[in-house]
C-alpha cells in the first residue's frame, strides 16, 4: 500500500522522502531492496532508450499540468477589466482551480492502485486539457469558475500518480534524476502557463489568453502520450477504505505534522496573495507599466528554483527550525519593501517574497516525509492539499483587501501569515528546547 501511493507529492523535497518506500516489489522479502542485483531489478537505467522517453513524457506532462494550473493568473486584471469584476471575483478563477487540485488528490491516488498510473495520468490530463478549450468560451464568472475547479479536480491525476509510476519504474540509482525532471517541467510549466497566457491576453485579449495555454497544454499532452512507455512494474492494489482512514487521522492527530501542514499553508498563502494580485499593481498608478510588461513579471518566479535547492543546504546547517526562520525573515522583508512606491523596491521586495516563499515550502515540505514514521505518501498528500488550500485562501483574501485598499491590504494578508508561521515555529522551538532540558534532566514532566 506504501509503495502504491508514494506518488502523491508534487515538489521535490516531499517527493524523495515519500518515495523512499516504492523501491521494494510488494512480494519482496524485507531486505529486498539491498539485494537487488542489475540481472533481477529490470527497471529503467540511463542509457536506456524507455528511460529517456519516461523522463521526457513526465517533463511533458509537468509542463502541461501546471500550464494549465495557472493559466488564469497572469490575465487577472484583462478578466477583471472585461468581465466588470473586482479583483477579489477575478482571483477566484485562480483560486478555484488550485482548490479543485487538493480536493482532487487523496482520490486520484485512490484510482492510480485501482486503474494504473499510466491510464489515470494520461485520462487527468486529457480531461483537464479538454476543459481548457471551453474555457475560453464561457459567458460569464460562474460558468469560468466552475470549469476551472472542475480542471483543477482533474488535473490532480498527474501529481498525485507520476511519482508512483517513476518509483515504480525507473531504478532507484536514477530515479532522483528522473524525478528532478518531472519538478523541472513542474517550474516551467508554472511560469510558461502564466506567460503565455498573459502575453496573448495583453495582445488579443483574455480569451487568446486561455487559448494559447490550451493549445501548448494539448501540445506537452500529445508528447506525454506519444513518448511515455507501458508501465511494466504495476500491480493493481486493492484499496482498504478504514485503513486509508486510519492512516489519514493519525496524521492528522500528529502535532508536528499539523505544524509542517499548517507552514505550507501560511507560506502558499502569501504567495498567492502576493501573485493574485501584483498584475493590477503593476498597471495602476504609480507604475503604469503595460500588461505585457505586467505579465512579465513572472519570470521571478525560477528565484524559487535556486532558492529550493539551497534550502537543504541551509537547513543542515542551521537546522529545520532555523531555515524557517531566515525563511520568515526574507518573506517579511520583501512584504515590507513591496510597500515603498518605487519599482525597484516592488520588484526587489518581491524576488524576497519569492525566495522566502520557496525556501519555506522546500523545508516545511522536506521535514513531512522524515517525520511521518508509516503512511508517508498520505503524509505527503495532506500537506499538499494545505498548501494548495492557502493558495485559494490567500490568493481571495489578498485580492478583497487589494480592492479594499490597494496593495497595503495585499501586503497586510501576507504579513499576517507570516505572523502566525512564525509562532508556529517559535511554539515549535520552545517545545523542541523544553524536550531537550527534560531530556537532560532525566524527568518527566506533566
Amino acid at each position: 500500500m506504501e509503495r502504491a501511493r508514494s506518488s502523491v507529492s508534487a515538489m521535490p523535497p516531499v517527493v524523495t522522502e515519500a518515495s523512499a518506500p516504492a523501491t521494494a516489489a510488494p512480494d519482496a522479502a524485507p531486505h529486498a531492496t539491498t539485494v537487488a542485483t542489475p540481472t533481477t531489478d529490470r527497471r529503467l537505467r540511463p542509457g536506456q532508450r524507455d528511460f529517456r522517453r519516461s523522463n521526457l513524457a513526465l517533463f511533458a506532462a509537468g509542463i502541461a499540468t501546471f500550464v494549465l494550473l495557472y493559466s488564469t493568473q497572469g490575465l487577472l486584471p484583462l478578466l477583471s477589466s472585461d468581465l466588470n469584476l473586482t479583483p477579489g471575483q477575478a482571483s477566484w478563477t485562480a483560486s478555484a482551480a488550485t482548490l479543485g487540485l487538493a480536493l482532487g488528490l487523496l482520490p486520484a491516488s485512490v484510482l492510480s492502485d485501482r486503474h494504473g498510473r499510466t491510464a489515470v495520468m494520461t485520462a487527468s490530463v486529457l480531461a483537464a486539457s479538454m476543459i481548457a478549450l471551453a474555457l475560453p468560451f464561457a459567458p460569464d464568472l460562474t460558468t469560468l469558475v466552475v470549469l476551472r475547479t472542475l480542471q483543477g479536480a482533474a488535473l490532480a491525476g498527474l501529481p498525485a500518480t507520476a511519482m508512483a509510476y517513476l518509483a515504480e519504474e525507473v531504478h532507484p540509482s536514477a530515479l532522483s534524476s528522473a524525478m528532478g525532471l518531472y519538478v523541472a517541467g513542474n517550474s516551467i510549466g508554472g511560469m510558461g502557463g502564466r506567460l503565455v497566457a498573459g502575453w496573448a491576453g495583453a495582445a488579443w485579449g483574455w480569451r487568446w489568453g486561455l487559448a494559447a495555454s490550451a493549445l501548448l497544454a494539448l501540445v506537452a499532452v500529445a508528447a506525454f502520450r506519444l513518448l511515455i512507455p507501458t508501465a511494466r512494474h504495476f500491480r493493481r492494489t486493492a484499496v482498504d477504505g478504514r485503513a486509508l482512514a486510519r492512516t489519514v487521522g493519525a496524521h492528522l492527530r500528529n502535532p508536528l505534522l499539523l505544524r509542517l501542514y499548517a507552514l505550507g499553508m501560511l507560506f502558499m498563502a502569501v504567495f498567492g496573495a502576493v501573485y493574485n494580485t501584483v498584475g493590477f499593481r503593476l498597471i495602476a498608478a504609480p507604475f503604469h507599466l503595460p500588461q505585457s510588461i505586467a505579465a512579465s513579471i513572472f519570470v521571478v518566479y525560477l528565484v524559487g528554483t535556486g532558492t529550493s535547492a539551497a534550502a537543504g543546504r541551509l537547513a543542515a546547517r542551521l537546522g529545520r527550525r532555523g531555515a524557517l526562520y531566515v525563511a520568515i525573515t526574507l518573506t517579511t522583508a520583501g512584504l515590507l519593501l513591496s510597500l515603498v512606491d518605487s519599482l525597484p523596491c516592488a520588484l526587489l521586495g518581491l524576488v524576497l517574497i519569492t525566495a522566502g516563499f520557496f525556501a519555506g515550502h522546500a523545508t516545511a515540505s522536506s521535514a513531512v516525509g522524515r517525520t511521518a514514521d508509516h503512511g508517508r505518501a498520505q503524509a505527503s498528500a495532506l500537506y499538499l492539499i494545505a498548501y494548495y488550500v492557502g493558495n485559494s485562501l490567500g490568493g481571495t483574501l489578498g485580492a478583497d483587501a487589494y480592492h479594499a485598499v490597494g496593495w497595503t491590504g495585499s501586503a497586510l494578508v501576507g504579513l499576517l501569515a507570516m505572523t502566525a508561521a512564525a509562532a508556529v515555529t517559535l511554539y515549535a522551538t520552545r517545545q523542541a528546547v523544553r524536550t531537550r532540558r527534560t531530556t537532560a534532566l532525566g524527568t518527566v514532566r506533566p
